[in-house]
């Protein structure tokens, strides 16, 4: 008997068949580079919170209502866990594991936009802890931001100046990008030895325009740092702004504003952004970033809805 004859004879012995023509073109239309993508959608625990009380929204609850809502990850804002002994990550891992979601972005809360060498320290020393910490919570991108000058020290207030505050006297702009890069830097080797890739947000300070976002990333040239897309930190004229930082975008962070935004709204347009990460072949997390003031129970879920159907 030869090979093909064996084969055939064994798969029938046990109750199986080869594959069919029609099982063969289902694979290859499933293998095909071409077959439609549909990125997964994470929830930031932010859009829970949204800084509304004093009583942080436990992580717990957010595993939970992520999974009942349908999301496919999580993405934490670190300040907005209760603890952060081993004890608790681990809690939190399994708890997310039970309810098949994945734990997708870290996002925290530092800055290197200071001519203080020891505050700039800290927060490299600060920026390196949350990296282990992402690393033992299972996650796999942390959000950077540059840090800004602080010299308007009201958040209302710099959302009123959209967000471009005056540099501190005696100081250049270019004295901030060496100092956010040279920190960036003592972060690297933490971060590949982790395998935690770094990115960095378009926020406020150095962040604010994609020039100085890019003049960043591409001075450090680095795999492990790369660009965290918010959808919504582009005040004006958004869509060539977010089509020059696509190239090297990891994450994003795609904000809607049902019932008005906290701080501003913009009417945004995601399909035009899907195609814009479309185009770069993006097949990365899509993190919703709920900022309105309508109540999350209907709005996340119907923020949701829009993003599945951008981004399908």
């Amino acid at each position: 008997m030869n090979r093909k004859k064996f084969l055939k004879s064994g798969a029938i012995a046990v109750g199986l068949s080869l594959p069919t023509v029609q099982s063969r073109i289902l694979a290859k239309e499933i293998l095909n580079p071409k077959t439609k993508y549909q990125n997964p959608i994470a929830v930031a625990t932010y859009s829970f919170w949204r800084f509304k009380d004093d009583l942080k929204f436990p992580i717990e609850k957010c595993i939970d209502l992520a999974t009942e809502f349908g999301f496919d990850g999580l993405d934490i804002l670190h300040i907005q866990m209760d603890r952060e002994d081993d004890q608790y990550l681990r809690e939190l891992k399994r708890r997310a594991l039970i309810n098949g979601l994945a734990l997708c972005g870290l996002s925290i809360h530092q800055g290197f936009v200071s001519p203080d060498k020891e505050k700039r320290q800290e927060n490299i020393e600060h920026t390196i802890k949350m990296i282990e910490m992402a690393y033992k919570l299972g996650i796999p991108c942390m959000r950077l931001n540059t840090g800004r000058w602080g010299t308007i020290r009201n958040f209302n207030k710099l959302m009123e100046n959209r967000g471009i505050e005056p540099v501190l006297p005696g100081y250049t702009e270019d004295d901030a990008f060496s100092w956010v890069i040279e920190s960036i830097e003592k972060c690297l080797p933490t971060a590949e030895k982790c395998g935690v890739t770094l990115a960095l947000e378009n926020h406020w300070g150095l962040g604010r325009t994609p020039e100085g976002l890019l003049r960043i990333v591409k001075a450090v040239d680095s795999s492990w740092l790369q660009i965290l897309m918010d959808t919504g930190n582009f005040l004006e004229e958004p869509y060539d702004k977010l089509k020059m930082i696509a190239p090297y975008t990891v994450f994003v962070q795609a904000k809607t504003y049902y019932g008005g935004g906290t701080y501003y709204t913009l009417d945004l347009d995601y399909d035009r952004i899907a195609s814009i990460l479309k185009a770069q072949n993006y097949r990365g997390y899509i993190s919703l970033e709920f900022e309105g003031e309508e109540d999350y129970q209907t709005a996340i879920p119907k923020s949701l809805g829009l993003l599945r159907k951008a981004f399908s």
